[in-house]
């Protein structure tokens, strides 16, 4: 008799564990009662992207958000590459200056690269709040036909008040950030695109030199093969699971395809503070430094369970 296989496709806890540690320590509990796992560790366009699309990658020296030096990796895929913004210019909570922040960092990398294939840019998970305009000020032009991930669907303009806040704007400042995105001319006509508001309107300055804004988390499940289709079992999940996760996350994309495919779904949380709909939600113990045994404890449970119920 043929056992049925697991399909191992979280995203990161971020700051606690990456998505492709995530995964390897779900397939560690599945294999510990023999049950095949696969790992497909995914993302949503920010922390993990290149992980999720990519084995192979290069250190790039570059510069934050505030102008300190730091090192980013650059992916390698299908002859282009993969770059995560948060990579250069990450949120750093112990930094808060939406006002100060800048893109430049991410527009001097990207005019260093110089890929044979398409150019892949996750967005999610950045300081800025500057409307692109530091990458803009290096950067005049993509260095190929280029996709961007956006982790969240904002427009230009409503991006101040929604995002404005998380960085370190006040109310005056929130005012006042969203007064110089609508001076911002050159992205007039890039605004409303779903995802211009994205990494503090990095996506409308992205989208100025021609690129493509897409969902990042369908992007990602798509360029990754999520296929549920011949598992007994898929396995998805985040550090936090709630309204959010529902509303275009990776773990959400991959239960809307496994209910297509008919295959059952299980998302786990680091905390869990809403039942995802359609799939089985399990909370984990919630604490960081046991995250990695949680998972491990997790594939072992559903492994048993999945080798119980092919008798």
């Amino acid at each position: 008799m043929q056992l049925p296989r697991a399909l191992a496709a979280p995203a990161s806890l971020k700051g606690v564990l990456s998505a492709r540690d995530a995964a390897a320590a779900l397939e560690d509990g599945f294999a510990h009662v023999g049950i095949e796992c696969v790992q497909l560790p995914l993302a949503d366009g920010g922390e993990g992207t290149i992980d999720a699309l990519c084995d192979e990658w290069v250190e790039y020296p570059v510069r934050d958000a505030f102008g300190r030096p730091r090192t980013a990796r650059v992916g390698s895929r299908d002859h282009g590459v993969v770059v995560e913004a948060a990579q250069v210019i990450p949120f750093d909570s112990a930094r808060l200056d939406a006002m100060g922040a800048s893109s430049r960092g991410l527009g001097e990398l990207l005019a260093q690269l110089h890929p044979e294939g398409p150019l892949v840019v996750g967005i999610g998970g950045t300081a800025t709040m500057d409307g692109g305009a530091g990458m803009l000020e290096v950067l005049q032009e993509l260095p190929a036909p280029t996709t961007v991930l956006c982790d969240v669907q904002t427009t230009l303009y409503d991006a101040p008040r929604l995002f404005g806040p998380q960085k370190g704007a006040t109310a005056q400042q929130v005012a006042e950030l969203e007064r110089r995105f609508r001076a911002l001319d050159g992205l007039t006509g890039y605004a409303d695109l779903p995802g211009a508001g994205a990494a503090g309107g990095l996506g409308a300055a992205l989208a100025s030199l021609g690129a493509e804004l897409v969902p990042g988390a369908s992007a990602v499940v798509d360029l990754a093969g999520v296929d549920p289709a011949g598992y007994g079992l898929v396995v998805t999940g985040e550090g936090r699971v709630d309204q959010t996760t529902a509303e275009g996350k990776a773990p959400a994309e991959v239960v809307h395809r496994c209910a297509i495919a008919g295959v059952p779904c299980v998302v786990f949380g680091g905390v869990v503070e809403e039942l995802v709909p359609g799939a089985e939600t399990i909370a984990l113990s919630g604490d960081p430094a046991r995250a990695a045994r949680d998972l491990f404890e997790l594939g072992l449970r559903l492994g048993t369970r999945l080798l119980d119920a092919s008798g």
